[in-house]
């Protein structure tokens, strides 16, 4: 198995907020730099996130996956990727916002703020974690373990909650608790 293989995607976030007027000039150049820049090596996969139609925002964000940290590097310092900024740079105010993101901050990731404290997340992802490594096993018990070595059933229990945590229970927790990750202390409760 080759390192590219061991290691984890890396996950960037950028946020650019573009000027009132140039706003459909950007949505132009960023589809057309998304798709050039899925040809460069290393490259997993870029998704661009558009305001709401109507919205006041005028944010826009790139989620960008490598295979390793030497492609993201590489990535930033190419031909392609330093044209992009010089011909966006009269449409955009201020300077980009770049944030990698971990395997938890993925499942939290939200254009329209901050990403929530560290403690919520990690409270909301235990919340889910808990009851769902204790159903699967239970449920894959009785089917599984007269039958499969204990190496593959851990394995395939360890499969499914990723599967049901990354598809299913995760989005379903971060949407039902959205207003609680996004909510800020009372200025009264600060400390």
């Amino acid at each position: 198995m080759g390192a590219s293989e061991m290691t984890p995607p890396i996950h960037i976030a950028i946020t650019r907020r573009v000027r009132q007027d140039r706003v459909e000039d950007f949505k132009h150049l960023l589809a057309e730099f998304a798709q050039r820049s899925l040809g460069e090596p290393g490259t997993l996969g870029v998704h661009c996130l558009h305001p709401p139609p109507g919205a006041a925002s005028r944010e826009f964000g790139i989620l960008r996956s490598f295979a390793t940290e030497h492609a993201r590097d590489a990535f930033y310092e190419t031909p392609l990727y330093k044209e992009w900024v010089r011909r966006i740079e009269p449409m955009v105010e201020g300077e980009a916002e770049y944030r990698q993101l971990s395997g938890l901050e993925a499942w939290f990731r939200d254009t329209k703020g901050p990403m929530p404290p560290r403690w919520k997340m990690a409270l909301l992802t235990w919340m889910a974690v808990w009851p769902i490594s204790t159903l699967v096993p239970s449920l894959l018990r009785p089917i599984l373990a007269p039958v499969a070595h204990p190496l593959v059933f851990t394995a395939i229990v360890s499969a499914s909650i990723v599967v049901t945590l990354t598809w299913f229970a995760m989005p379903a927790l971060v949407r039902l608790s959205h207003s609680w990750l996004h909510s800020t202390p009372h200025p009264a409760h600060e400390s």
